[in-house]
């Protein structure tokens, strides 16, 4: 399962990671099944997230993968019971109900990981290994979650066939070959062109990580030496990375004169992020800079990063790592204001850095009218691991479900420009200052993944759930 992600990304590993998991665990008592999910939970996670281990030393990386490894061994359990249950409760549903249930109770634990605790992890989902497979295109009708569960019911379906032989039937393959044609053919659902708008989008490559060693203004410096040479370019919009900004300019007059002359060399207006502090707050704020030396329009960062831009619990886990905890000195507080800005008429949507794993902050950047997607990122922390890649697969996977052109513009690399469809218009490599200055193609409309994706999400939750209750009650009745 872990090498169907990037950087190695070979998707079709991620079904048979799937068919060996649902093999081992039918037929399995409780604590048997709570074994086997135990060690896919822990070394999936061991692998996939090793890079938090490349900076922030071994301690954050093992808290990691045994906090989510242990939540998704108890989450995949009721997979195992509905593999007991559903065939003693209904015993015509091994062909068609159980599979579904299964893919049913996969999405429920993707979900659940991906909301708890401190606001989830929805870093391994499913459907997310697809970024580079024929099977994207499904999430612009379906969502990420609906992609997930197709696949799942898929595996699960082949499953019963081998085991039933069901092959001697003609008639039993309909369903299979059903579920077959939608993965595999159905298009990307439509949506209408916008027009284009010019995006120069920088990455100058400074010193932006958390232990690199810093001058005073180097970040911004090294940002406008990447835009510099654009000088004189026509553009509508300048995108600059999370973290490109060392100082608030709302607090700091020498910041904000360089963001003016950064304006004043291209005539367009700038996206910036920089930490800005309000009261006693303190958020990750992206501003869309003006001509006018000023920022009327901000979108603070959703999810703040636990343990990375703030500590949850802080006197418990300063007990248990005080060294560790003591680097953590902003507290960022999570943002409420829409994550949209205006360029003109044009609705740019945003997500900050992991932002871009929550459903409902690009959901409701395109829901309030965005027609293109900036994702502004800092990769500095985890230069040459796969962080980067799983990260940028995952804007691809929203390109794609939104029918949205996106912009991902990191920090350090890799920067790219998608199209809606997920394929790559320019880029710029990992450990490279540059520019990139593209007509990007603006859309309008929503996809269907959009506007049914929560939907499809509480009736796999509340029907595999309901399902998995009843299987269960009417089993035991029987038993």
């Amino acid at each position: 399962m872990s090498i169907s992600f990037p950087s190695l990304a070979i998707w079709p590993l991620a079904l048979v990671a799937v068919a060996l998991l649902i093999v081992c665990l039918d037929g399995r008592r409780l604590w048997s099944a709570l074994l086997v999910t135990g060690v896919y939970g822990l070394v999936f996670y061991s692998m996939l997230v090793g890079w938090v281990a490349r900076y922030l030393g071994p301690v954050p990386w093992v808290a990691l993968a045994v906090v989510e490894g242990v939540l998704t061994a108890v989450a995949l359990l009721p997979i195992a019971l509905a593999y007991r249950w559903m065939p003693r409760a209904w015993p015509r549903s091994r062909p068609i109900l159980l599979p579904a249930i299964v893919a049913a109770l996969w999405t429920a634990q993707e979900l659940f990981i991906g909301n708890w605790p401190y606001g989830g992890f929805p870093w391994a989902r499913l459907g997310m290994t697809q970024a580079e497979g024929p099977f994207a295109p499904v999430s612009s009708w379906v969502g990420v979650s609906g992609l997930s569960f197709l696949m799942v019911f898929a595996v699960a379906l082949i499953i019963e066939i081998i085991r039933a032989r069901a092959w001697r039937r003609p008639l039993a393959l309909v369903t299979p070959a059903v579920t077959a044609l939608v993965l595999l053919l159905l298009p990307v659902f439509p949506t209408a062109h916008a027009g284009t708008m010019r995006i120069a989008a920088v990455q100058g490559n400074g010193p932006t990580g958390y232990f690199d060693t810093r001058e005073q203004y180097s970040v911004i410096d090294a940002q406008m030496a990447a835009t510099e040479p654009l000088e004189g370019e026509k553009a509508d919009l300048i995108v600059w990375p999370e973290g490109g900004v060392d100082y608030d300019p709302f607090q700091d007059a020498s910041t904000a004169r360089r963001l003016n002359r950064v304006v004043s060399w291209l005539d367009a207006p700038l996206l910036a992020n920089a930490a800005t502090e309000r009261g006693k707050d303190i958020f990750n704020t992206s501003f869309l800079w003006t001509d006018e030396g000023t920022a009327a329009q901000l979108h603070d960062k959703r999810h703040p990063v636990p343990f990375g831009e703030y500590v949850p619990n802080r006197e418990f886990f300063n007990a248990l790592a005080p060294d560790l905890i003591g680097l953590l000195q902003r507290e960022y507080t999570p943002g409420t204001n829409p994550p949209l800005v205006k360029v003109g008429d044009v609705g740019v949507g945003l997500a900050i850095c992991f932002d871009v794993i929550y459903d409902e902050v690009i959901r409701e950047g395109v829901q309030h009218g965005a027609q293109v997607l900036v994702f502004q990122t800092n990769n500095a922390d985890f230069r040459g691991t796969d962080e980067n890649l799983q990260q940028l697969a995952f804007a691809r996977m929203r390109a794609i479900e939104t029918g949205r052109s996106v912009v991902n513009i990191s920090t350090v690399g890799t920067s790219q420009i998608m199209r809606p469809d997920g394929s790559t218009v320019a880029t710029l490599d990992a450990d490279e200052a540059g520019a990139l200055l593209e007509d990007v193609e603006l859309r309008s409309g929503l996809t269907a993944g959009v506007l049914l994706g929560p939907w499809i999400q509480l009736a796999l939750v509340i029907g595999g759930q309901g399902a998995l209750v009843a299987a269960g009650v009417i089993a035991r009745r029987r038993r």
